[in-house]
């Protein structure tokens, strides 16, 4: 640094021309007002310009050559797309949604079918539907990281030929490492009476519209739909009007540990025997136990429950966590401890 040169201040805003020195650490810094100011000259730093103020912008109109080099520079940039990511998003999750164009007019509206990438990973996709052993491809191509991506626009007069959709998936990122995701492809079954049920359509956090969504992958594991036939229900039904109480129920009390209740949800672990009971019935079955376990801790503020549900299928989670969802929202909930019991169970506590 020396006498004349233009700085900038780097603890504060302003700068100025160096005029003078006081000893080998402070520098005299003219301002704009002609004063001069001591400042340390490890906190200035020299410029070229007078950038510590913003210049004001040429008005002079740049010749021919000057313009040719200016392209010729900006040509010369490289043009890169790096895909933006979300901090602690890397496990996957996709998600099929429905869209009602016009919800007001739920019974005759058509609607955009939309797959939904609510993780980091660029997926390359496979929509498909099916009549009989006959699948046809609706839709393919990649949804890009945390982005949505529309499939198609059908009407009403279309779903008698979607009741079997499938989607096959593949997860990547190509512009950095990433963790390996299995090959996905999941066949789901659609209930087309929803679509003219106006409840059926929910709010989301994907999109403004509510929307129907099935969830194809969820946390890194394919989402298995489990199928409970008419038959299936006929038969429940009936074991019911004959016996009331299908199944001798254990008389097993909850275990408390380190001041954790904890109920074990198996069906095995509930019931002597389940013979006659649907999968339907089983299911029905474990909630009640969920529920009046809530209702019988609800007076004991800070209790903490874990409920043990097991991996399988996904299906009794996804039902504790749409109840807890809608009846108990005040209650808090999380993934239970992993070394204690994997990946199957829920930890509720009370408020």
């Amino acid at each position: 640094m020396k006498i004349g040169d233009k700085v900038r201040f780097l603890s504060e805003v302003g700068g100025g021309i160096v005029r003078g020195f006081q000893g080998k650490d402070v520098a005299l810094v003219e301002g704009e007002d002609g004063f001069e100011i001591p400042m340390l000259i490890k906190e200035c730093v020299v410029v070229q310009t007078d950038d510590y103020n913003i210049p004001l912008k040429s008005t002079k109109k740049p010749s021919a050559p000057e313009l040719e080099e200016e392209e010729e520079v900006e040509e010369e940039k490289p043009i890169t797309y790096r895909a933006p990511e979300i901090r602690g998003n890397d496990v996957l999750n996709v998600f099929l949604a429905y869209v009602p164009q016009d919800v007001k007019a739920i019974s005759s509206t058509a609607f955009d079918a939309y797959l939904v990438n609510d993780s980091n990973y660029f997926v390359d996709y496979l929509y498909l539907s099916a009549e009989g052993n006959s699948w046809t491809l609706r839709s393919r191509g990649t949804v890009k990281p945390n982005m949505k991506q529309h499939l198609e626009e059908f009407e009403k007069s279309a779903l008698n030929g979607m009741e079997r959709v499938a989607v096959q998936l593949l997860a990547y990122k190509d512009d950095r490492s990433f963790l390996f995701k299995p090959a996905v492809s999941q066949e789901l079954r659609i209930d087309t009476v929803k679509f003219y049920k106006l409840h059926t359509f929910q709010p989301s956090d994907f999109f403004e519209e509510p929307a129907l969504i099935y969830e194809i992958v969820k946390d890194d594991e394919a989402v298995k739909q489990v199928f409970v036939s008419a038959d299936d229900i006929k038969n429940a039904l009936l074991q019911k009007s004959v016996q009331d109480v299908p199944a001798k129920v254990q008389k097993k009390q909850h275990v408390v540990k380190n001041e954790i209740v904890e109920v074990d949800l198996h069906i095995h672990e509930l019931l002597d025997d389940t013979t006659g009971m649907g999968n339907a019935e089983m299911l029905n079955y474990q909630l009640e136990v969920f529920r009046k376990t809530l209702e019988e801790y609800k007076q004991k503020k800070g209790q903490r429950i874990v409920f043990i549900h097991g991996k399988g299928d996904g299906v009794l989670r996804r039902a504790i966590l749409d109840e807890l969802k809608r009846k108990y929202k005040t209650y808090q909930w999380q993934d239970a401890s992993f070394r204690e019991y994997g990946f199957g169970a829920t930890m509720v506590t009370i408020h």
